[in-house]
């Protein structure tokens, strides 16, 4: 029997349990709405990084397949860059809308209606086109971009409500949830990617669109759990015709369409995004500097300063961090022995390898900085981004030693070394994402909270776009007559840039490190 199709069912069979443990033992304790919330958010991951898991495979194979494997591997990079960068962008709008205007309840159900738009165009994309080659590929992709924009910062806004701003269930709440997304995340790999890749790539997108389907159909059928929740907060403006006969929300839904030809042209011609990119991040740091030295009194402006210097090292590690869906795919696709049990796995299945340390390793990490408190021994916020770097360039460095010391005779690398970088990886995560999230709202004066978290959030996007140039140095060589380049030509390459990235991950661990000292004081006593 297929490995890949036993990891799949013991996966479903065990995470099934889990929830329903999950669910019985709390349900008592926590509003129907967080259960609720749960599903939905669950199988809306499950959508998202479904078709993420197999996207760069999908267009190398067969969207691209006619291109030489050099030209393949440049255009599915950026284009996987862009999308991810602009993943990032729409939901600070998104999360204006909701918050003044459509009310949390419609932006989640118009998001999920469009994102599974977007899976069905997918499954078409390699079949039909409007006007142009692939059209339907770029409208699918921007779809979801859109569609992430009004769901994703929504749902945890909406699960918020439902509790009081001292609410000792509410870190309780947010833990379940949070588990929530990585459980979508650690099955939708194992499953779209191994239908998509075993079978044909349709049943992969599919199957991604079935999960939107089935968390909005979760969500509205529940809806009497949120009361009078989440609503419009502007009840009577939606209800008013104010241009052509047209309400507020019937306009903002068919702008949300219109712009999708925009970002599909974003998407295509990527080189753009840098464009727009710098810009954005040139008025938005000016912006929070203006604030830091002419609005703020000295130790709000130093505290502000803090998230804008440890935005440029969070910048820095997701853009490595990154490469898991770009770069380290095609390295694990061409480059990694993956003979599991008598039987390869597919290379889709390892983008659940993350969220899976996640799971199991974020409670440990909570009880770890609880422990340390209490022994006073907590690390400041800047310390332990300093590690987070530092482990991430470690297991870019435990490639390399298996690339180096182990690989086989035709360039393949022990499956081992793959599964320890990604450990490594997440280690690394948890030590800088959730306490980065924190670190903001401490630090960031109540007045523009919003906007500063919004900056954080543009820092990943920035950090998407860096992820596709740093990918695109690992693409493979052109080797003539269409052939493709063997693991003996690729390993190399591979190795030499992880080399690299190692060594400057490290570096930038030493600076901070360097650097944590001084950027502590300027916390002034906010841990």
């Amino acid at each position: 029997m297929d490995a890949g199709l036993i990891l799949m069912l013991v996966a479903w069979v065990v995470v099934g349990a889990w929830i329903s443990i999950i669910i019985f033992s709390q349900k008592k304790y926590h509003p129907k709405a967080l259960f609720t919330l749960f599903f939905a958010e669950m199988w809306e991951r499950f959508n998202f990084y479904g078709m993420r898991a197999i996207l760069t495979l999908y267009m190398i194979k067969v969207l691209f397949d006619h291109m030489s494997q050099t030209d393949a591997d440049e255009r599915a990079i950026g284009i996987y860059g862009a999308y991810n960068a602009l993943v990032y962008l729409t939901p600070v709008l998104g999360g204006m809308l909701a918050d003044k205007i459509l009310g949390f309840r419609r932006s989640i159900v118009w998001g999920g209606i469009l994102m599974a738009c977007g899976q069905v165009m997918l499954i078409f994309s390699d079949t039909f086109q409007i006007i142009v080659e692939n059209d339907l590929f770029f409208i699918g992709l921007s779809l979801i971009v859109v569609g992430n924009g009004y769901f994703k910062p929504n749902i945890s806004s909406f699960l918020g409500t439902f509790y009081e701003k001292n609410d000792p269930r509410k870190d309780g709440a947010f833990t379940i949830f949070y588990m929530g997304i990585n459980v979508g995340a650690f099955l939708a790999p194992i499953t779209c990617g191994y239908l998509g890749e075993t079978y044909d790539w349709d049943w992969g997108f599919g199957l991604a669109a079935a999960g939107m389907l089935a968390g909005l159909f979760a969500f509205r059928k529940n809806i009497k759990n949120f009361a009078e929740k989440g609503l419009s907060p502007k009840p009577d403006f939606i209800k008013k015709k104010i241009l052509l006969g047209l309400k507020p929300t019937n306009l903002i839904l068919i702008a949300s369409i219109l712009v999708t030809p925009l970002i599909a042209l974003l998407l295509n011609v990527n080189e753009s995004m840098t464009l727009i990119l710098t810009i954005l991040g040139i008025l938005v740091i000016g912006y929070l500097l203006y604030e830091a030295i002419f609005k703020l009194d000295k130790v709000e402006g130093q505290r502000l300063a803090v998230v804008i210097i440890l935005a440029f090292f969070h910048t820095l590690f997701w853009a490595f961090f990154e490469q898991a869906g770009s770069s380290l795919t095609l390295f694990t696709e061409r480059n990694v022995d993956r003979t599991f049990f008598g039987s390869e796995l597919k290379t889709s299945i390892f983008q659940s390898v993350n969220p899976l340390f996640i799971i199991t390793l974020a409670p440990a990490f909570t009880w770890l900085w609880a422990k340390l408190n209490k022994l006073r021994m907590d690390p400041y916020t800047p310390f332990k981004f300093a590690w987070g770097l530092l482990q991430l360039g470690l297991g870019f460095g435990v490639l390399v030693l298996g690339a180096k010391l182990f690989a086989s005779s035709s360039g393949m690398v022990p499956l081992v070394f793959l599964v320890i970088a990604y450990f490594l990886h997440t280690t690394g995560e948890l030590c800088l994402s959730p306490v980065g999230l924190s670190m903001v709202t401490k630090l960031s004066p109540g007045r523009i909270v919003g906007f500063v978290m919004g900056a954080w959030f543009l820092s990943i996007s920035f950090a998407h776009h860096l992820a596709a140039f740093i990918a695109k140095l690992t693409a493979a060589p052109e080797v003539g007559n269409g052939e493709v380049a063997s693991p003996m030509v690729t390993l190399p390459i591979y190795t030499d840039v992880y080399w690299q990235s190692t060594l400057f991950i490290i570096g930038a661990a030493g600076l901070l490190f360097l650097l944590a000292v001084p950027i502590k004081r300027m916390m002034h006593g906010i841990h």
